[in-house]
């Protein structure tokens, strides 16, 4: 069994990777671009946040996150729109481009440590006091509000633009709609959003790692993928909350694979395997399904024989 600690981390780190399956859901689902930035961008978040939180600015380190990651995005979206360069490798062109940024955020060193800086998690534990769950509030919060604006966002004139955009593109470039720059605000967005989900994690484990972003892309998917296998159907809000929700189980997986002693260096491969079970799970329901009408159908027809 897990114990109440254990849930408590799972929720509080589930909340906040959940703004990488969001960031995702965004981009790969909506716009339909596999945006390979995730790793770099969440790192990057991690960067600043750490560096803005140790000069004494927490706060605006979330946000500073948030405008880089938009910037992060907005690479990608050039490069892509502007430049011709295929999606993924526009992704990837700019992730490698980012290791050498966020070491340079970082003061070329490899971590940031923050043991004894003050974070949005030590304020909300002075307001709230120690024995409250005060980094599940934040984190909760944090993971709400978003929430919240990207529904809001998605259901603007430019929102729906977007949405268009990742649909058909070429009946919203016939209707006059510029699909460049609806590519590029999906993109800002979505990286903005994975990069508050790296500043919210440096603060939370108060420490930054230039290998932090490493496999986001794989987490965030897993996420994502395991949230739509159990809300299968629904509108934007159902999606968005699939997301989180995805999110959380995912935390939970590996708490569990914790507990029970599965080698951290395993981790990885787990991940592999949870996305491949979650992306096949839809498939394997149908030939599953099949093979039951398909006996059915054999012992029908058994029956009337004899």
């Amino acid at each position: 069994m897990l114990s109440i600690a254990i849930i408590q981390s799972a929720l509080e780190l589930g909340c906040i990777y959940s703004l990488v399956a969001m960031a995702l859901f965004l981009s790969f689902r909506v716009l339909n671009i596999a945006d390979m930035t995730t790793d770099g961008a969440f790192t990057l978040g991690c960067a600043v946040s750490a560096t803005a939180a140790v000069a004494g600015h927490p706060f605006l380190g979330l946000v500073l996150a948030i405008l880089a990651g938009a910037c992060a995005g907005f690479v990608t979206a050039f490069l892509q729109t502007r430049l011709g360069v295929p999606s993924i490798l526009a992704g990837i062109v700019t992730n490698t481009g980012l290791y050498t940024v966020n070491l340079a955020i970082m003061g070329f060193s490899s971590n940031v440590p923050m043991l004894k800086t003050t974070t949005v998690f030590t304020i909300a534990q002075d307001l709230m006091g120690e024995n409250a769950p005060y980094k599940l509030v934040v984190a909760a919060f944090i993971t709400l509000v978003v929430c919240v604006l990207l529904i809001l966002f998605l259901g603007t004139r430019l929102g729906l633009s977007i949405r268009a955009t990742g649909d058909n593109p070429d009946m919203v470039r016939a209707s006059s709609i510029n699909t460049a720059f609806t590519v590029t605000v999906g993109l800002c967005v979505a990286n903005a959003m994975t990069s508050l989900s790296g500043a919210v994690l440096a603060q939370y484990q108060r420490s930054a790692d230039i290998n932090l972003g490493t496999g986001m892309v794989v987490i965030g998917l897993a996420s994502l993928i395991i949230g739509e296998t159990i809300f299968a159907r629904g509108g934007l809000w159902v999606k968005a909350v699939a997301a989180i929700g995805g999110s959380v189980l995912y935390r939970f997986i590996i708490a569990l694979a914790l507990r029970i002693n599965v080698p951290s260096e395993c981790m990885k491969l787990l991940s592999a395997v949870i996305v491949g079970l979650a992306i096949a799970a839809p498939t394997i329901q149908k030939n599953v399904a099949f093979a039951r009408r398909r006996r059915a159908a054999g012992k029908q027809g058994g029956g009337s024989r004899a």
